[in-house]
C-alpha cells in the first residue's frame, strides 16, 4: 500500500469525500460528503440515536464503531444529538441512518484506497 493511498484512506475517514477530493475527484467528493451529512442529519431530524460505546454490551459498541465511521461528523452529531428520541415513531428509522451515514463512510474510504492504489479508475 503507498503512502498516497494511506493519507487518502486517512483524510476519508476524518472527514467524508476529502480523501477523493486528495485524489482529483472533486465532484464524487462533493457528491459523497453530501451523502453522508444528508444521511446524518436525516436520521438526527427523525429522532434517530447516535451510537456510544457501553462498556459489556457488545452489540451497541459494534454499532458505536460502525457510526464513527462518519469520522468528525460523528463527534459532531454526539455533541449536538441527546441519544434520540426513543418515544418518537421515526426513532428505528433514524437511528439506521445515523449508523449508515458511517458505514458508507467506511466503505468510501476502502474506495479512496482503491483509487490511490490504482485498482479502480
Amino acid at each position: 500500500m503507498s503512502g498516497l493511498s494511506i493519507v487518502a484512506m486517512a483524510l476519508a475517514l476524518v472527514l467524508p469525500g476529502s480523501g477523493h477530493f486528495l485524489l482529483g475527484r472533486r465532484r464524487r467528493a462533493v457528491a459523497f460528503f453530501a451523502i453522508v451529512v444528508s444521511m446524518l442529519a436525516v436520521g438526527l431530524l427523525a429522532g434517530g440515536k447516535v451510537y456510544a460505546f457501553i462498556p459489556g454490551r457488545l452489540m451497541n459498541n459494534l454499532a458505536t464503531m460502525g457510526a464513527m465511521g462518519s469520522g468528525v461528523l460523528y463527534f459532531i452529531a454526539r455533541r449536538i444529538a441527546d441519544g434520540g428520541d426513543v418515544l418518537a415513531g421515526t426513532f428505528e428509522h433514524g437511528t439506521a441512518f445515523t449508523l449508515t451515514a458511517g458505514l458508507m463512510n467506511l466503505l468510501l474510504v476502502l474506495d479512496a484506497g482503491d483509487i490511490a492504489a490504482g485498482r479502480k479508475p
